[in-house]
C-alpha cells in the first residue's frame, strides 16, 4: 500500500473514530441513571432516612423526556430531597422545573440555586474549562440573559421546601431533626457562610437534637467546603461539575470547573479527601475532622454542548445511616 493510501486509511479511521465518540456522548447526555449509596453518617441509634439529591436540571422548553424523568423520581418515596441549583438554562425551562418538581415537592426538601437560575446560557469555549480558573471576564453578567430566578426560589418555597442561600435552616424528615446550613452560588462569589448559632441551639433557636448536620452549596469550591466541615457539617451537598462531563474511560474527569481536585468531581468521597470517591455501595468511615463529601454529576448539560461521555446524567439516592 502506497504512502498516501496508509494516510487516506488513517485519516478515515480517526474520522470514524471522531464520529463514533460524538455520536455515543450524544446519547449517553440523555441516559440517565438513579444511583444508590449507603452513608453512615447518623447519630447512633438513628433510624435510615432516604436522600435524593438532584442537581443541575438545566431545563429548557425541549427537555421533556429530563422532566418525566425527574418527575419519576418520586416513585422511589425519598424522605428528605435537596436540590444543588442550575435548573434552567432558558427561559423556556421555568414551566418545565414546574412540571418537573411538582410531585418531588410533596416530600420534605431544601435547595440552593445556582448561576443558572439566574442568567441564561450563552455559548462558551469549551477550552476555557481547561484554565485554572475558567470564569472569564470576557462574557460580563451584564451581558447575560437575565432569568426569574424568583419565580424558582418561589416554587420550591411554595412546596415547604427551605431555601438555604446563605442560611441555616431545620428539617424533619423520616421523623427525625436534620440542621442544614447552605451558601449561594460560590462560583459566582454569591456565597456568605452563615452566622454561627449559639452552642447547643438549632438554626430554628430550640435544643439540638439533630441526627446530623448537612451543608448544602451549588458549586464545591474549597472555601466554602473548609467552612462547612470547620462549622461541623456531617455530610456536604454540591452540584455544578457535570462530574467532568467530558471524561476518560477509565480515568474520570479531567477537570471540575472550580478549584475542586478532578478526582472529586463526582460521587461520594470526604473532604478532606481519604478515599477515592465512590458512586454505588457503602462509604467507607470518614474520620474525625472530615465531612463526607457527595458531588452530583448533574442530569444536565448546556444546550451549546449536549454531550457527555464516560459520565452519564444522574441523580442519587443517599441511604443515610447510623454510624
Amino acid at each position: 500500500m502506497s504512502a498516501l493510501k496508509q494516510l487516506a486509511c488513517a485519516v478515515g479511521t480517526v474520522g470514524g473514530v471522531g464520529v463514533a465518540t460524538l455520536g455515543w456522548s450524544l446519547i449517553e447526555a440523555r441516559w440517565p441513571v438513579l444511583r444508590r449509596i449507603e452513608v453512615p453518617v447518623l447519630a447512633p441509634g438513628s433510624a435510615p432516612i432516604k436522600l435524593l439529591h438532584i442537581a443541575d436540571l438545566h431545563l429548557t422548553g425541549a427537555t421533556k423526556a429530563r422532566v418525566a424523568w425527574v418527575r419519576a423520581l418520586a416513585d422511589i418515596e425519598p424522605d428528605l430531597v435537596i436540590n444543588t441549583g442550575d435548573n434552567l438554562s432558558t427561559l423556556g425551562g421555568v414551566s418545565a422545573l414546574g412540571e418537573a418538581l411538582e410531585p418531588l415537592l410533596a416530600f420534605p426538601g431544601a435547595f440552593v440555586l445556582g448561576d443558572h437560575d439566574r442568567h441564561g446560557t450563552v455559548f462558551r469555549s469549551p477550552t476555557r474549562y481547561l484554565r485554572r480558573d475558567p470564569r472569564s471576564n470576557d462574557d460580563p453578567v451584564a451581558d447575560l440573559p437575565v432569568l426569574p430566578w424568583e419565580e424558582v426560589r418561589d416554587m420550591q418555597l411554595a412546596g415547604g421546601w427551605k431555601d438555604l442561600d446563605n442560611c441555616r435552616d431545620t428539617v424533619e424528615a423520616a421523623g427525625q431533626l436534620i440542621e442544614l446550613v447552605g451558601v449561594a452560588d460560590a462560583h459566582a462569589d454569591d456565597d456568605a457562610f452563615p452566622e454561627p448559632v449559639a452552642a447547643g441551639e438549632s438554626a430554628a433557636g430550640g435544643a439540638s437534637a439533630a441526627v446530623v448536620k448537612i451543608g448544602v452549596t451549588h458549586a464545591p469550591y474549597q472555601r466554602v467546603l473548609d467552612q462547612m466541615v470547620a462549622d461541623g457539617a456531617q455530610l456536604i451537598l454540591a452540584g455544578h461539575t457535570h462530574g467532568g462531563q467530558l471524561c476518560l474511560p477509565g480515568y474520570g474527569a479531567l477537570v471540575s470547573n472550580c478549584d475542586l481536585p478532578p478526582a472529586q468531581a463526582s460521587g461520594l468521597s470526604t473532604w478532606p479527601a481519604s478515599f477515592k470517591a465512590i458512586h454505588k455501595g457503602t462509604a467507607p468511615a470518614s474520620e474525625d475532622g472530615q465531612a463526607y463529601l457527595h458531588v452530583s454529576a448533574g442530569l444536565g448539560t448546556s444546550p451549546f454542548t449536549p454531550v457527555r461521555t464516560a459520565c452519564r446524567p444522574e441523580a442519587t439516592l443517599l441511604t443515610l445511616t447510623a454510624r
